[in-house]
């Protein structure tokens, strides 16, 4: 990986209110800035898909341990914006 790039930042998350109140407030608290947010409801609406962009730096891994560890994340992966573009759509 290349430090400062854009990578995206997949995760499954269980849906219901309080969910993306703790996913920026883990990167709040570490002072790491989020580029963009993009949340959509999947299935029935049980779970949502969650992209965030974020520059990548030193502590990108440390934050992908740590959203792992949230009770409400099911899933976490990461990408380059090639792989998963959804942002360069919406400018």
């Amino acid at each position: 990986m290349k430090y400062n790039e854009n990578y995206v930042i997949e995760l499954i998350v269980n849906n219901h209110p309080g969910v993306m109140s703790h996913i920026v407030g883990l990167f709040s608290r570490r002072a790491f800035n989020l580029e963009g947010i993009l949340c959509l409801r999947i299935d029935e609406g049980n779970t949502s898909r969650m992209y965030l962009l974020v520059k990548n730096d030193d502590r990108t891994e440390q934050i992908l341990k740590q959203l792992e560890k949230l009770y409400d994340v099911i899933r976490v992966s990461l990408h380059t914006e090639e792989e998963c573009p959804v942002f360069n759509t919406l400018h």
